[in-house]
């Protein structure tokens, strides 16, 4: 059973700034996960072409479960507003992703609010640079899923930049999938180094490796932790990468898992 995260950077490639769906599909398909959980997403996006990269990401890894939970209705760092409800379904949007190739038998979604502050952050690709930007609002998004260890609660998210409010949105993070079953993991980039994430929740990293910045990783925002509680279903980790991939400022994170029930 291969687990994975990767944040998209939106299918951007660093080297011409342009977003192709062949592009994006080689990066995803090359996993080989069987459930994967992406962060910033796009929808219906001028900047990626409009492409809806949840279902092409699907669709590259032959997945029959997935779905798109969006954070924003707008675009990042442009016009923009928080996700609601009733906002209009057809414009931008932009958010995380959860596929599996194993069916779901229940989904539950989280909001985790934004820091009510603007901070620094680092803007990649052509032109990029720091720039003082207002925090997005966060979800966490879950699953129970029916994998060869059984049933098994898996979730991603992307948490904030801001110092302080990404350990408070990972609080509540791990508050809500307590009322999941076990095992649970917890997949995504939570924007922690991956000492502060294995302390703050005393879950156990499935693998530890730079994922930051892609060219030439220096430290680990991305991560897959599992909650020690059944965590034995899950089996042993018998291998971890982070490919280099055609798009993003991410490398991905894929842990390859030998469950019990599976040997």
């Amino acid at each position: 059973m291969r687990l994975a995260t990767f944040n998209l950077l939106h299918g951007q490639s660093l080297s011409d700034g342009t977003v192709h769906a062949d592009r994006v599909a080689a990066a995803v398909a090359g996993l080989g996960a069987d459930v994967l959980g992406l962060q910033e997403v796009d929808r219906a996006q001028p900047r990626s072409a409009g492409l809806d990269l949840t279902a092409l990401a699907a669709d590259a890894l032959g997945a029959r479960t997935h779905r798109f939970a969006a954070t924003i209705a707008g675009t990042p760092g442009q016009q923009w507003q928080p996700w609601r409800g009733d906002t209009d379904d057809t414009g931008p949007q932009y958010g995380i992703a959860l596929i599996s190739r194993y069916p779901a038998h229940h989904w539950q979604l989280t909001r985790l609010p934004a820091a009510p502050l603007r901070a620094p952050v680092w803007v990649p690709g052509p032109g990029g640079g720091p720039v003082l930007a207002r925090d997005e609002p966060r979800v966490l998004l879950a699953a129970v899923l029916d994998t060869p260890a059984g049933p098994v609660t898996v979730a991603t998210t992307h948490l904030s930049f801001v110092p302080g409010w990404n350990l408070r949105q990972l609080r509540a993070a791990v508050r809500a999938l307590r009322a999941l079953p076990a095992p649970r993991v917890l997949l995504g980039d939570l924007n922690l180094p991956a000492g502060a994430a294995r302390a703050l929740t005393g879950w156990r990293p499935l693998g530890r490796a730079a994922t930051y910045p892609s060219a030439g990783p220096r430290i680990q925002l991305d991560h897959a932790l599992a909650d020690r509680h059944g965590a034995d279903r899950l089996g042993p980790v018998v291998q971890v990468r982070t490919p280099a991939a055609p798009v993003s400022d991410h490398r991905p994170l894929v842990v390859h898992l030998d469950p019990p029930h599976g040997r």
